[in-house]
């Protein structure tokens, strides 16, 4: 690092600018063309229409016009480039595994459930099984909310609180296609989430998404800690709601049972997200989260990578970390799934980077991946799940879902994410129940701006002084104590029920 640039890698065609830089600044012995915004990049050499542009020592796009040294790097010279960004990547497979490290043993406080599960929150949820029950469910929730009825809660200290999650489909959908069964796989993995000590879920009677239906696609049966029923069978909207509160009465006190104990970090899950990106998002929380991941995973805890349109033209980074054969190759043909996917449905992979992400300096989708790896450090590859899979292995392991932030996390913590660990250069508000999120800003102008709703400023990677290391283990001693209980600023705000969005796909008949 420079006062006024960031040097990635000595083969890089570009640096980044720490600050904004008027014309004439002197970078790397290159004098400035324009203004450059910060977070954007400036060329450090003369490059010719359909030379490969580096950063991370890696291609992020083919110059579509000349570029002279010391000139903006940005949309208006870079793009994909003829082959679209379908150029040749060594996948290696296996080439970087090594040895699993030394095991450590840190704790934290948490729920242990019956089943050997810990839970790092103790919530009763309200599920719906289509957007025609969201309502009910919402008003069964409502009747326990801390704000507006504090003292339906007020004998039950342990209970964390009662959530409804709603989504906006379950009909009008293929009963057997793939958007159903995403759907059925969600709602089981949120209706056994150790998170929640109960979970009712409530259907309207006629949808698609038939509740008899989904227990048994979804091997659930109903009991102590999972209540179902449909509005039509209950007589209306007034009884519903009058059933389902009921029903959470009778759970209060068992789920107040439960008291917080040391447990072993290996039972914390994480689900890995970056939203809001900006130039600044590789460099400085991107990485500290990864440097955190290798030290949970040393601990024998899990780490979930997701959001496959934003690895896309990094996938190669982690199949060299692929711990068999078979694991990479997932991971290549869920890429082309994908692929496929965009074109039928007349789009493209590059299509993800958003106006923000592109003000915030990044220009093509494989500048924005190559950053968005960093989350997942450098510990192996173990496994690769489709969305909303159960995350059974432990160690570093891949998930495919969208990159839109709430329907991935939806997905992650659907699997098994006990807590979401979430690096933002814009200013992303965001929480995640029933997993408590945690937000890292990538530069200190936006923990300036937006400190109410960043739980940690990793943007000191930045400004100098603080290594990459260094933010790992405050974002690793971060995870312990939010796992233990500790509020983070989302939770304190009261995010987590709408950003409950299931990924939906197919045709809506």
């Amino acid at each position: 690092m420079s006062n006024l640039f960031i040097r990635l890698h000595p083969s890089d065609d570009v640096v980044i600018a720490r600050t904004q830089l008027m014309s004439g600044s002197n970078v790397d012995g290159i004098a400035v063309r324009g203004l450059i915004p910060p977070g954007h990049k400036i060329a450090t050499r003369a490059i010719a229409v359909g030379d490969p542009v580096r950063r991370y020592n890696q291609i992020i796009g083919f110059a579509h016009q000349p570029i002279a040294p010391g000139e903006h790097v940005h949309t208006h010279n870079l793009n994909m480039g003829a082959e679209k960004g379908n150029f040749e990547r060594d996948y290696a497979i296996g080439q970087d595994v090594k040895p699993e490290p030394a095991r450590k043993q840190a704790t934290f406080m948490g729920y242990k459930r019956a089943d050997g599960r810990v839970a790092t929150r103790n919530y009763i949820g309200v599920l719906s099984s289509v957007n025609c029950s969201a309502t009910a469910a919402r008003a069964i929730a409502d009747h326990f909310s801390k704000r507006s009825n504090p003292a339906a809660l007020a004998n039950f200290p342990n209970v964390d609180g009662v959530v409804a999650l709603t989504h906006g489909t379950g009909c009008g959908m293929d009963t057997e296609g793939m958007g159903m069964q995403l759907l059925e796989r969600t709602l089981a993995g949120y209706a056994t989430h150790a998170n929640f000590w109960g979970v009712v879920v409530v259907g309207l009677g006629c949808e698609s998404n038939q509740l008899g239906t989904w227990l048994a696609h979804s091997s659930l049966r109903v009991g102590e800690t999972l209540k179902v029923f449909n509005i039509q069978d209950s007589g209306g909207t007034r009884l519903t709601v009058e059933k389902g509160i009921a029903l959470i009465e009778e759970m209060l006190p068992r789920a107040n049972a439960t008291t917080r104990e040391p447990c072993s970090a290996e039972h914390i899950t994480i689900g890995l997200q970056c939203g809001g990106s900006d130039g600044y998002s590789g460099i400085s929380a991107n990485p500290a989260l990864g440097a955190a991941v290798d030290l949970l995973v040393q601990h024998g805890g899990t780490a979930i990578l997701s959001e496959t349109p934003e690895i896309y033209g990094a996938e190669h980074l982690l199949t060299r970390r692929a711990v068999k054969p078979e694991v990479a190759h997932k991971l290549i043909e869920r890429i082309k799934w994908w692929e496929n996917y965009t074109a039928i449905n007349g789009g493209e992979m590059n299509n993800n980077p958003s106006p923000g992400n592109k003000a915030g300096g990044l220009t093509t989708i494989l500048e924005k991946s190559l950053g968005a790896v960093a989350k997942g450090g450098t510990s192996n590859l173990q496994a690769v799940y489709e969305y909303a899979e159960p995350v059974t292995a432990k160690g570093f392991v891949y998930m495919d879902t969208p990159g839109y932030d709430p329907v991935s996390a939806t997905g992650q913590v659907a699997g098994g994410a006990n807590l979401i660990c979430f690096t933002t250069g814009r200013g992303s508000a965001y929480g995640c129940a029933p997993s408590p999120s945690l937000k890292f800003s990538t530069n200190t102008a936006l923990w300036k701006k937006q400190e109410e709703d960043m739980d940690l400023n990793c943007g000191e990677i930045v400004d100098g002084g603080v290594s990459i290391a260094e933010m790992g283990q405050r974002i690793f001693e971060m995870i312990l104590a939010a796992a233990s209980g500790e509020p983070t600023k989302s939770e304190r705000h009261g995010y987590g029920q709408n950003e409950f969005v299931p990924w939906q796909v197919g045709a809506v008949m």
